[in-house]
């Protein structure tokens, strides 16, 4: 069965938002974006990745959806990613270690999204891999 969930678009209209659906039944984690009456799908090893790959084609039209998955400061664990499909990702503080409280639902949002290109914030994932920690 497919879940979808409904993810407000910054860059778009007040109240835009875009349906995001899950479908994992063909063994891999196929996600498909609606909006604005036309959709995009991508395919990938895992949930997080799809979402990557369907902001890369959001963001040159100025959209970045407003959830965990899309903020600078958020990125999953490889066993996340292998053992969670990507479903999950910690929330990251520079200089301290992700924790199990740490962990968010990537589709989910809250009032510490900060929402960022996929670029920025794989940029901030690796300097909080390169920094040291408390």
């Amino acid at each position: 069965m497919d879940k979808q969930h409904q993810i407000a678009l910054i860059g778009g209209d007040d109240g835009e938002h875009a349906v995001f659906t899950e479908d994992s039944s063909h063994g891999t984690c196929k996600l498909t974006c609606a909006f604005r009456g036309k959709a995009i799908e991508a395919q990938a090893t895992d949930f997080f990745k799809a979402l990557c790959l369907i902001r890369q084609q959001l963001e040159p039209e100025g959209f970045v959806p407003f959830c965990y998955g899309a903020s600078l400061n958020v990125y999953p664990s490889g066993m996340a990613r292998d053992m969670g499909r990507g479903l999950k990702a910690y929330r990251l503080t520079k200089g301290e270690p992700a924790s199990r409280a740490d962990l968010v639902e990537i589709f989910s949002a809250g009032p510490d999204v900060a929402p960022a290109s996929v670029q920025a914030q794989q940029n901030f994932w690796r300097e909080w891999l390169a920094a040291p920690r408390a």
